[in-house]
């Protein structure tokens, strides 16, 4: 009977190590924490000023990426955005697929881009944790936004970039220093 528990434990790693996505949301370790900056950029032939912030933490299944964005306008107007999206892991290393809905099943799973929703995915490539947002509009052109953030000592460097039918529209670069 002694001799079983080395073949049950053995068993017992072979069997997490198969399961999808076990132990790879540790990756995300990395890059958890409280985010903030500001960027200066321009846009359509004019300098526009956005405070920038995200946060990203492990959940128990995945993690959850907030980011929020102040756009200040020369007329004095504002305009904020927030998004929040929970992440799980896909059945391909590196990349988590969005858990905006559930299916029938009660499964976490992307939102329909056919819908007018957003495919919502992310990748962890070395330093850099990428989010990527896909829309497709009602008559077919699509657009894509892409959140890089690059591990760097003081926090992240965010890289966004949106393209519109594969025409770049708008890019833009600040530094999120670490909050906590």
């Amino acid at each position: 009977m002694r001799n079983a528990l080395p073949y049950a434990f053995g068993f017992l790693l072979l069997v997490c190590a198969l399961l999808p996505g076990a132990g790879r949301t540790a990756e995300i370790d990395r890059f958890a924490g409280n985010y903030a900056g500001s960027a200066i950029f321009e846009f359509e032939d004019a300098w526009h000023t956005r405070e920038l912030s995200t946060s990203i933490r492990a959940t128990k299944k995945g993690f959850t990426v907030t980011w929020t964005s102040l756009t200040y306008r020369g007329d004095g107007r504002s305009k904020q955005k927030s998004y929040t999206v929970d992440f799980v892991p896909s059945t391909r290393d590196h990349i988590y697929k969005s858990a905006m809905a559930t299916n029938r099943f009660g499964k976490p799973t992307p939102l329909d881009p056919l819908q007018g929703e957003p495919f919502v995915w992310a990748r962890i490539e070395r330093d850099t944790f990428t989010v990527y947002s896909l829309s497709i509009n009602e008559i077919g052109e699509y657009e894509l936004q892409e959140y890089h953030r690059t591990l760097v000592k003081d926090g992240l460097n965010l890289l966004f970039r949106r393209v519109h039918n594969g025409v770049p529209e708008k890019e833009i670069r600040a530094l999120l220093r670490r909050q906590d």
